[in-house]
């Protein structure tokens, strides 16, 4: 083989190496309520109203169960959450739409507000040439209510809800996916960031192949919970991320 050859082969070989380890982290998927929003404990009062709606009474055990399940699975689709609570299709639909129109009352009523410097956040990643996409569990109407209460359209690059990605919700890394497949900001899924507040959003950042899963203090669970659950960096607000990228770049 000839001199001129090997270079060759080596220019390749050493290309694809670079190609390999490239990390350039330009997709950003930040979760919305408990990371980037802050509603106050909306979605536990939304259910408390949504389940008295369809017969569920307050105080008793039935009504405890079932809110402690939706504490303990906080991030995963809602329609997911109450087709497990309530064991029928109708029965699911009928508590996902009476607790879309009780938390959009709540959102209504200015009870929600944006994690402080998450705005800002967003906006200097956009700046530093980055991809940003908003993601949530809620349903597209319930997502629409709080970006228009906060008055946060085309403030991201995409929002996604599960409805976007095909129906499942966290903890299915779809909406990683989706937003990786629809923006074609990264060449890689190692080039993704995802963060989230809940244990559901680490499962599905670690399951999407994203090489940054980070965990914020400011929502559902703590930082033992989102370092069992698959987080590579564990940051008190979304305000540190732009730092924490800079530090493990």
């Amino acid at each position: 083989m000839s001199n001129a050859s090997n270079a060759s082969n080596l220019s390749n070989a050493s290309n694809l190496s670079n190609l390999s380890t490239r990390n350039d982290r330009g997709l950003v998927v930040l979760d919305m309520a408990g990371t980037t929003v802050a509603d106050g404990g909306l979605v536990e009062r939304a259910f408390e109203l949504a389940a008295e709606r369809i017969g569920v009474e307050p105080g008793t055990a039935d009504h405890e169960a079932k809110l402690q399940y939706v504490r303990d699975t906080m991030g995963e689709s809602k329609i997911s959450v109450f087709r497990h609570l309530f064991g029928t299709e109708e029965l699911a639909q009928r508590a996902n739409s009476a607790f879309e129109e009780a938390y959009g009352e709540l959102v209504d009523g200015g009870l929600i507000a944006p994690i402080p410097g998450a705005r800002q956040t967003i906006e200097k990643l956009r700046a530093d040439g980055r991809t940003v996409v908003l993601t949530t569990g809620f349903a597209r109407v319930t997502q629409d209510a709080i970006l228009d209460a906060l008055g946060w359209h085309g403030l991201a690059d995409l929002t996604l809800c599960p409805a976007d990605a095909g129906g499942r919700g966290r903890p299915y890394p779809d909406m990683v996916l989706a937003a990786f497949l629809r923006t074609g900001a990264a060449d890689d899924v190692r080039d993704v960031v995802v963060a989230g507040d809940t244990a559901y959003d680490m499962l599905c950042g670690r399951r999407s192949g994203a090489a940054v899963v980070a965990g914020v203090l400011t929502g559902a669970h703590d930082r033992a919970t989102l370092t069992e659950h698959g987080a590579t960096h564990v940051i008190e607000s979304i305000a540190d991320l732009p730092a924490a990228l800079l530090e493990s770049a």
